[in-house]
């Protein structure tokens, strides 16, 4: 890591001149960041991303936080001795694991991140899709990917219904900084568990955001030979899907990203969570540290 203090005071200014275009450009606009990986489970990573949170929200963005929490969830689980299950990379979700993932996401990891936020001088709040009435889900309907009339029942994992930004938009004009677990609630007022990809997506789309980022433990999406793509259209991501270039634990984060962008997010941003301060070397640089999925 270089030391600031080494950098001549000319370096410093050009490197600031460098931001104001960035600054400008994106003044009062919303910007999504789904918060996970490597990012949120080493410390000084974390303070890193608190930092940069606060600084865009100083020089007038909007930022909006969504975090996962998986392996936190995997660690509270283990500790009551009940084994996580995974049927096509969703967490078979039963009443008892339900309420771990609540007292999880809602409880520890969100009020982690409150707290980071707020010792970096920023405003941070903590909601869930319940509060404002944020997030309706329903259950979601799992079709078997090998055979199309099998379904699998996974318990309270949601889908969107439905997304009413007007808790958050209340929020940003008050200068806070929302950050949201990804638990729904249905027409009964049962509690579901959501992707926090898909509810970033979801919630940028709503937002009508600026930007959507996706912090991973990736460099970004890469090609069949290991090189990052720094930059793809929705044309190119649909070639890379039907080759089986992006599979696995990127293809929901892929979709969720494409239909964003798809949708009005002006870029969505895939970028390197490992990197210390990537979204902001990202957002006030022109130098990418991941991929960025345009629309057209």
């Amino acid at each position: 890591m270089t030391d600031i203090s080494k950098i001549a005071p000319r370096d410093k200014a050009e490197i600031l001149a460098q931001a104001l275009p960035y600054i400008r450009r994106f003044h009062g606009k919303t910007i999504v960041i789904k918060y996970g990986g490597n990012a949120m489970t080493d410390p000084e990573l974390q303070a890193d991303f608190a930092e940069d949170v606060v600084l865009l929200k100083l020089v007038g963005m909007n930022p909006v936080v969504v975090h996962g929490g998986g392996p936190q969830i995997e660690q509270a689980l283990n500790r009551l001795g009940k084994k996580g299950e995974f049927i096509q990379g969703m967490r078979v979700t039963d009443a008892e694991t339900m309420e771990v993932v609540e007292w999880v996401l809602a409880g520890e990891v969100q009020q982690d991140i409150v707290g980071l936020i707020n010792q970096a001088g920023g405003k941070a709040v903590g909601l869930t899709g319940r509060d404002g009435g944020l997030i309706r889900a329903q259950k979601l309907k799992m079709v078997d990917s090998q055979d199309p009339n099998k379904e699998h029942d996974v318990g309270q994992v949601g889908d969107i219904v439905g997304i009413d930004p007007s808790v958050v938009k209340a929020l940003q004009d008050d200068q806070f900084i929302p950050v949201i677990s990804p638990i729904g609630f249905g027409e009964q007022n049962e509690s579901y568990n959501i992707n926090a990809d898909v509810v970033a997506g979801k919630l940028a789309t709503v937002l009508r955001a600026e930007k959507l980022m996706l912090l991973t433990n990736t460099p970004g999406v890469l090609d069949k030979n290991g090189k990052l793509l720094t930059e793809l259209s929705a044309r190119e991501i649909d070639d890379l899907f039907a080759d089986g270039t992006i599979s696995g634990g990127m293809l929901p984060k892929i979709a969720g990203a494409l239909d964003a962008a798809k949708s009005g997010v002006h870029a969505v941003h895939i970028i390197d969570g490992r990197v210390p301060h990537a979204m902001l070397l990202e957002i006030l640089t022109d130098q990418a540290y991941g991929t960025m999925i345009r629309s057209h």
